[in-house]
């Protein structure tokens, strides 16, 4: 039975070989390939014979077929039968050769069959190759390749077979004159020789020793002389490379004398090769061989042919390399490895040769020449040793070459020299410079593309030195004590900074080395190199270039680490300070970038670091002999302004701890004389300098600073007469700036209490000696700006430290006055429309702390100052904002805190409300100017004044606050101002004021107020622009000003808000309005005596504004007339062209003020809007038959005034008593108007409307009703119910006609959950309704009731009994929506009322089994409803009830399982889990049979194209297995089928499947029977995975099962769907086929 059956199974699958997809191939070869692995004879027997038998396959079919067969060959060969072999390697040597013609793949695939059954029998393939080898008749090229191949494979088999085959090839070769078979023979005689070769290389090994080389000498000889003499001449390139590819191995079986005598032919014709081919791998390869072979003789023909071989393979390493794949790489290596020989046998002639080509300027030549240098150093390192000084001296022009490719060379030859002690010779420093100074490359230089930039930045020269300097300081142990100290040399000199980085870390490595090595404790001997930098210009260096830590790829970092490693080179004294203290530097680094360090701060720890440095030595000559080293060093960062700067900070720091103030003052008056004035940085350096040397030598400081003013330097340069003038006037005025610079630098730096006494005698009066200039006695004030703002900057330094110091309360400074007006002379000499400098804001700062002086500024002064500094700032145009829209720029932001400083300083001065009120009276003009960027400047100031008050009121008797009216009558309309800034900054302000008051009245600074902090709220309210929101924000404000202000107070402050009726911005003088009826409103009742006072003023406000007053009066009247005459005024209203204005809109509204009034005005639209039909049906002009829905008018119109009355707020009460009528009204008005059109008028009226009282909303019937009851629910206090369903899409569900019922789902849902209470009466309503002739109203009314069940308030509210007993009796309504939502409320007890469930639970699944076979249609929605509903309660249910329904449930809903529509099949699967799920008891049994019928279909319907259907299939599976009783049945399940979490499929059938055959052997027949019909499913995935589970099915049953399964039902099943056109299913038919090898 076996061979027949493996024969079916192969011959089924190899009809299948054919397929169009590539897949589908590869799963049959696989297939294949499985039924190998079982019976690797019977399937190699059956791939036999249907070759055999299908002669006119394919060639490109017949190989998939033997490459199938060769991989079964390799994986089971030693399990081969000698027929079965023999059989294979007739088929194979057949179809190897059955055709002349070459095809490359189909013969290839027979031969490595061929070559793979030769690893075991050998013999036998021979035997069979060999007959297809006959002497005197040229073989078939396979049979040659074949021979090769086994060579390579089976060197030890096929190598006593070589003899008799080279005795035979022979006399072929000459027979042979086609060029691709003189190439197939070259390639044999390689591989012969190089099997050959490796047999000879291990004869212990090798089955016959007695192997000898002479063996084969003769006959190889004999190819040689024809491959050499008669193909090496081809003109067929092909054949070139293979004659030369051959010779190679050839030349080491050639004898001795011959391969001498053939030499001078042989290595000029392998030479002559290179010109003839691009591709010269195999030429050097075989060159290569050559030499070897040449060498291992002795040969004496080198000598001669060695300039010819040196000059041919330099030009190969220096040919331009266009790729770098790898077999142009391997060629050169082949190539290297030639040089390698000759290295070792002619090491002179070699060095003769190439270092003389060194000094070519030809960049090809020098690179390669260096190439190959570097290449025999490192390989021929013996032979090279006595050379190593020519060596280095031939290196002298090549250093000098700017090309970077040579520098690249260079640079890899020195690292080679260093790893064979080249450097350790005389001459070695000269290569240890050269890679410093390629570290040193500038990065900007190598960022510049050019001409010649082929490399990546990674490989450029500088990248490639720093690499090669660090591994040879770290790994070269002999380079030790070449680089140390050598490498010290190159710290100092700045055309080494860039190399600095390097250059710390190589030098930190050295010196840990010797540490460890037990080195001195110093690690330097100055003594014995003059040139090494001193421990001074070292620190000095170090330090410096540290204060940028992140340029050149971390020098900050690397230089610390360098000198704390050198601490004892430094001073003995610093080993245990700088262990502390240098680590949190670097791991201060550590933490930051360089986007994230501040500079400021770090250049702080580097000085503080120095400070403690220097008081940790505390030897005077050390720090002084440290100050002049950096000094020195000072015009070396003359290109770097930061690092010279910070030096300049770093020598304040060491004069600042010399103790010796000649060395301070020598130095102070040298950095004077020679600074560069024009640098800014330096100037600002200088300064730094000086300042912080003052800290400690404030005298010396400022006796230095007077001398050089009065020196003979300074005299010349500001001589306006002189002779000599030899600076220009710019350079003049860029020292008198440092001076200047320099004065307010001491004064702030030094103690405070010393530098009062020196104010006015020594640093003003030299600042305004360098700021005024004389001429002929006149003082002439500089018009340069630089000049102007170092002195005001040094100004404010100055005034600065003298309110700092203690006795500043006492301090009467004479020169306040005359400072301040300067200042405000340079604040006007300031251009009003730009802000280019910061000279305003520092005058402003100095004007700060002037006014903090002593003696107090006459009025007139602060008024000056008040408004020159406010003009100077608020007229500045508008700032440009960022996206958060905030200013975006830091000058701007920074003049405006510069005058908030200023304005509170002088409210401090006078701090009363008289003092407050003068500098708002300065404020006002702007808080009111027509642009709105000027009025939030000016609100922002005013809040921060009224902060400051208050923050520092102190009152000591209880005064009245005079001004509080007219101040918050100022700022109150400014809270609708059309700037948000603005509006924000107004509430800030009020509330300051109320508390303002409250301080008057004699309340705590603590107290907090209710009343006024409900302002902080409303300001949330003010971020919003609409007007509407707006103003009723206003409104609240006005509220709460009114509860708080004192009764004195309220008439000016109404009389301050009539004249903001004329407001330019019209928000303000709307909120004027707002606030003034709140006011009147809320205390009108004490303005008996002034209402003719504000009637008069109003009058003439609203004569002098074209304001919309006649409205309010409008409302009025209409109000009074309805409160007689109501049924008239609403017919009338009714009457007004639809859609209403917002005139006639506003006049509904008004209805609604009285509450008697509104409840008339609400019943008569209800009446109307139900009186007429809600609309009238119509056909199209001869089109239609389908009707149109038209809105009647009547009741459009009494809907949208509806909405009108029920939006005014003061129809709350009457809504809340009209709720229940108004509710069902509207909810079936919106039903009933779903699809419903326009009348054709209204729709172009509502398109073209023109009125100037624009329409207030859409017309629409369905959205006007929409509306309407959103309005109902809001005033009905329904918020929540409103908000729920506005954030669930309901509202916009209500409008279509497809979502209606789930919009009206989420409102009942809604309203069970927020309105409860008002359910009884609703429900009440609704089902007075459920009688209409409308099926719409119905349907929508059956839809509340529903989902109402869904919530527990009806069980509460006790409305259960009697809502499932109206329900159950719509169940036989004509509708068949009215049927399924009823069942869908039935259903919802599960979740509303779950604990009910069981009392009623006969009833309620006699109505969902019933639902089941509602109708007719096999796709009822009833019976989808049904499924859901059920699913639902059978958890619920009782036991006993559920046992009457299971089976005809389970029977009824399994023709779901396979339905078109997604919806059933998901349902049926979810219901059948849950009956699952539910099933426990006696009903085991009955459904166990249910859950072996539905597992196939639920395990498949896993890949159903759905993925609900999936999920469904999930939960099905994992509620079904229980019943199976099998544990790791159900872990398996538990583990693939998480919910959430994608199914590995495969993996998961396979592993069912496992189990199922493992406890279910059983129903092996029937699950495969079930797969089968799956095999027609609709679904491709499904049809795919049938087969599938078929396959695994099969793969874990055991072979005593194969009873069960028809396997010729199955098989043909399998045929079939080979040709199905899914390549997926063909590939999954395919594979189960070669798992049907179990039941052979």
């Amino acid at each position: 039975m076996t061979r027949p059956y493996i024969k079916k199974l192969s011959f089924t699958l190899l009809d299948s070989i054919t397929d169009k997809d590539p897949v589908v191939q590869e799963q049959v070869c696989s297939a294949i390939c499985s039924l190998g692995e079982a019976q690797p004879g019977e399937t190699l027997r059956a791939c036999e014979e249907y070759l055999r038998q299908h002669d006119k396959l394919a060639h490109p079919y017949r190989t998939k077929v033997l490459r199938a067969m060769e991989t079964v060959l390799s994986s089971h060969i030693h399990e081969l039968d000698k027929d079965t072999a023999g059989i294979v390697i007739l088929l194979a040597s057949s179809e190897m050769t059955k055709t002349k013609e070459l095809d490359c793949d189909w013969q290839q695939a027979a031969s490595s069959v061929l070559v793979a059954v030769g690893k075991r029998f050998i013999n036998q393939v021979m035997e069979e190759v060999l007959s297809r080898f006959q002497p005197g008749v040229l073989p078939h090229s396979s049979v040659l390749h074949t021979l090769a191949s086994l060579s390579v494979s089976n060197a030890f088999g096929m190598v006593p077979f070589l003899p008799s085959i080279l005795s035979t090839m022979l006399p072929m070769l000459g027979m042979a004159k086609q060029d691709a078979l003189r190439v197939v023979f070259c390639c044999a005689l390689q591989h012969f020789s190089e099997s050959t070769l490796e047999y000879l290389a291990n004869l212990d090994q090798a089955p016959d020793p007695t192997v000898r080389k002479d063996t084969f000498a003769a006959d190889i000889f004999g190819a040689y002389d024809i491959l050499f003499h008669q193909w090496l001449p081809s003109r067929d390139a092909k054949l070139r490379l293979a004659v030369v590819a051959a010779l190679g191995p050839m030349s080491h079986l050639l004898p001795s004398e011959k391969l001498e005598e053939q030499l001078p032919k042989l290595l000029p014709a392998v030479l002559g090769l290179y010109k003839k081919h691009a591709e010269t791998f195999l030429i050097s390869k075989s060159l290569g061989q050559i030499l070897e072979a040449a060498v291992s003789v002795g040969s004496r023909t080198l000598e001669v042919q060695l300039d010819a071989l040196l000059v041919a393979l330099h030009a190969q390493i220096c040919v331009p390399v266009e790729s770098s794949s790898p077999l142009v790489m391997n060629s050169q290596k082949e190539v290297l490895r030639c040089f390698t020989v000759l290295a070792c046998c002619s090491p002179d002639r070699l060095l003769a040769f190439l270092l003389p080509r060194l000094d070519t300027s030809n960049e090809r030549l020098r690179v390669g020449t260096l190439q190959i240098l570097r290449h025999i150093i490192n390989s021929a390192a013996a032979q090279m040793e006595i050379k190593k000084p020519f060596i280095l001296s031939s290196m002298r022009l090549p250093l000098l070459d700017t090309n970077n490719k040579v520098k690249r060379a260079v640079v890899q030859v020195i690292s080679a020299m260093a790893h064979h002690g080249y450097l350790e010779q005389p001459g070695g420093e000269v290569m240890v410079d050269y890679i410093v100074q390629q570290c040193a490359l500038p990065l900007e230089e190598l960022e510049k593309p050019s001409p010649d930039a082929e490399d990546l930045a990674a490989d450029s020269v500088r990248a490639v030195s720093i690499r090669t300097l660090y591994l040879v300081s770290t790994t070269v142990d002999r380079m030790n004590s070449v680089l140390w100290p050598y490498l010290l040399e190159f710290l100092i000199p700045v055309r080494f900074t860039a190399a600095l980085t390097p250059l710390c870390r190589s030098l930190v490595h050295l010196a840990l080395k010797r540490q460890e090595a037990g080195a001195d404790d110093s690690l330097v001997q100055y003594n014995l190199n003059a040139n090494l930098p001193s421990p001074f210009a070292m620190t000095t260096r170090l330090l410096a270039v540290s204060c940028k830590p992140y340029v050149g790829d971390g020098r900050g970092a690397a230089s610390l680490r360098l000198l704390k490693v050198m601490h004892r080179s430094i001073h003995p004294l610093l080993g245990q300070r700088w262990e502390t203290t240098m680590p949190v530097l670097l791991e201060y680094l550590d933490e930051h970038t360089e986007e994230t360090l501040s500079l400021k701060d770090w250049e702080e720890k580097l000085l503080v670091f120095l400070r403690d440095t220097l008081a940790v030595v505390s030897d005077n000559t050390w720090i002084c002999q440290l100050s002049q080293e950096m000094c020195r060093q000072l015009p070396s960062y003359n290109g770097t302004p930061q690092e010279k700067n910070f030096l300049y900070k770093c020598i304040g720091t060491t004069l600042g701890a010399a103790s010796s103030k000649d060395v301070v003052r020598k130095h102070l008056r040298e950095l004077l004389e020679t600074a560069r004035y024009q640098e800014e940085a330096e100037q600002e350096g200088l300064a730094s300098c000086c300042g912080i040397c003052a800290i400690v030598h404030l005298e010396d400081t400022l006796a230095q600073l007077e001398d050089f003013v009065r020196s003979d330097v300074f005299r010349k340069s500001v001589g306006i007469f002189s002779i000599f003038k030899d600076r220009s006037e710019h350079e003049v005025e860029r020292m008198k700036s440092c001076l200047i610079l320099c004065y307010g630098h001491v004064a702030a730096q030094a103690p405070h209490e010393l530098v009062l006494a020196k104010v006015e005698s020594d640093i003003l009066r030299c600042m305004f000696q360098c700021f005024n200039t004389k001429v002929l006695g006149i003082k002439v004030e500089t018009k340069d700006p630089a000049l102007k703002l170092c002195f005001v900057q040094s100004l404010c330094m100055v005034c600065q430290a003298m309110c700092s110091s203690a006795q500043a309360s006492s301090f009467q400074f004479s020169r306040k006055a005359e400072l301040v007006t300067q200042m405000v002379e340079f604040i006007r000499a300031e251009p009003p429309d730009c802000l280019r400098t910061p000279i305003r804001k520092k005058a402003m700062l100095a004007c700060t702390y002037l006014v903090n002086l002593e003696p107090v500024l006459e009025e007139q002064a602060q008024a000056d100052v008040i408004h020159s500094c406010l003009h100077s700032v608020m007229a500045l145009p508008p700032e440009t904002e960022g996206e958060d829209g905030t200013c975006q720029e830091p000058l701007y932001l920074d003049t405006v805190c510069a005058l908030e400083d200023l304005l509170i300083s002088l409210l401090r001065r006078n701090m009363t409300p008289q003092g407050l009120q003068i500098i708002i009276e300065h404020l006002s003009p702007w808080i009111k100017s027509p642009r709105g960027h000027e009025r939030a400047r000016a609100l922002g100031l005013a809040a921060c004044l009224l902060q400051f008050f208050l923050e520092h009121l102190h009152v000591s008797t209880l005064v009245p606050f005079h001004n509080l009216g007219l101040l918050v009558g100022l700022f109150a309309p400014r809270c609708a101002d059309t700037w948000l800034t603005t509006r924000q900054e107004a509430v800030v302000c009020v509330h300051s004021l109320l508390y303002l008051q409250l301080g008057y009245e004699g309340f705590s600074q603590d107290h907090r107020d209710d009343v006024v902090e409900q302002l902080l709220t409303l300001k949330d309210g003010l971020v919003n622009p609409d007007t509407t929101i707006l103003f009723h924000t206003c409104h609240s404000i006005a509220q709460v000003i009114a509860k708080r202000l004192p009764s004195d107070q309220l008439i000016s402050l109404l009389l301050t808000m009539f004249e903001s009726l004329g407001d330019p911005d019209k928000n303000c003088s709307r909120a004027s309005t707002v606030m003034i009826n709140c006011l009147l409103k809320e205390r009108g009742n004490v303005l008996m005596e002034k209402v003719p006072e504000i009637v008069s003023v109003l009058r003439a406000k609203l004569r002098d504004t074209q304001e919309e007053h006649i409205l309010p009066a409008a409302q009025h009247s209409v109000y009074l007339l309805a409160s007689q005459h109501c049924e008239a005024v609403v017919s009338s209203l009714l009457g007004s062209p639809l859609p209403f204005d917002s005139h006639i809109c506003a006049l509904w509204r008004a209805l609604a003020v009285e509450p008697s009034l509104t409840t008339q005005v609400l019943e008569l639209l209800l009446e109307k809007m139900s009186r007429d039909v809600p609309f009238k049906e119509s056909r199209a002009f001869l089109l239609g038959s389908t009707a149109d829905r038209v809105a009647t008018l009547l009741p459009l119109a009494a809907t949208c005034a509806l909405y009108e009355v029920l939006s005014a707020p003061s129809s709350g009460t009457v809504v809340l008593e009209l709720y229940p009528q108004l509710f069902a009204a509207l909810l079936l008005r919106v039903s009933c108007t779903v699809g419903v059109q326009l009348p054709r008028n209204l729709q172009g009226k509502e398109r073209r409307s023109t009125s100037p009282a624009k329409p207030a909303r859409n017309l629409d019937p369905c959205s006007s009703a929409v509306d309407a009851l959103q309005a109902l629910l809001l005033r009905g206090g329904s918020q929540d119910v409103l908000r729920c369903v506005e954030l669930e899409g309901g509202w916009e569900l209500l409008r279509t006609s497809a979502g209606h019922e789930d919009g009206v789902a989420q409102l009942a849902s809604s309203m069970a959950k927020y309105a409860g209470p008002r359910l009884p009466l609703v429900m009440k309503a609704l089902v007075s309704t459920q009688s209409s002739v409308y099926e719409i109203q119905r349907v929508t009314s059956t839809a509340f009731l529903a989902e109402l069940l869904s919530s527990n308030v009806v069980n509460d509210l006790m409305l259960l009994e009697p809502l499932l007993d109206n329900l159950i009796a719509r169940l036989k309504d004509s509708s068949a929506s009215v049927r399924r939502l009823v069942l869908r409320g039935l259903a919802n007890i599960a979740s509303g009322s779950p604990d009910k469930v069981q009392a009623h639970g006969p009833q309620l699944l006699t109505a969902m089994v019933g639902g089941l076979d509602d109708g007719d249609e096999p796709h009822s929605l009833v019976a989808l409803e049904a499924m859901v509903g059920l699913a639902r309660l059978l958890d619920l249910v009782e036991p006993w009830d559920l046992r009457v329904v299971l089976l005809h449930t389970t029977i009824r809903i399994r023709p779901f399982f396979d339905s078109e529509k997604v919806e059933f099949r998901t349902a049926s699967i979810r219901l059948f889990g849950h009956l699952n799920k539910a099933c426990h008891g006696d009903c085991e049994d009955v459904f166990l049979e249910q859950v072996v019928g539905g597992l196939v279909p639920l395990l498949l319907h896993l890949r159903d194209p759905q993925a609900s259907v999936a999920s469904a299939c999930k939960f099905a599976l994992c509620m079904c297995v229980p019943h199976l009783e099998c544990a790791e049945l159900a872990t398996a399940f538990h583990k693939y089928l998480q919910e959430g979490r994608s199914v590995h499929f495969g993996e998961f059938l396979n592993s069912t499947c496992k189990h199922l055959m493992h406890h279910f052997p059983d129903l092996l027949g029937r699950l495969v029977s079930t797969n089968l019909f799956y095999f027609k499913s609709s679904w491709d995935d499904v049809r795919a995975a049938a087969p599938m589970f078929t396959g695994f099915l099969v793969l874990h049953a055991e072979p005593e099962q194969k009873p069960q399964v028809d396997l010729e039902q199955l098989i043909a099943a399998l045929q079939l769907l080979l040709k199905d056109p899914v390549p997926e299913v063909r590939e999954k038919a395919a594979e189960t086929l070669g798992r049907l090898v179990k039941f052979a």
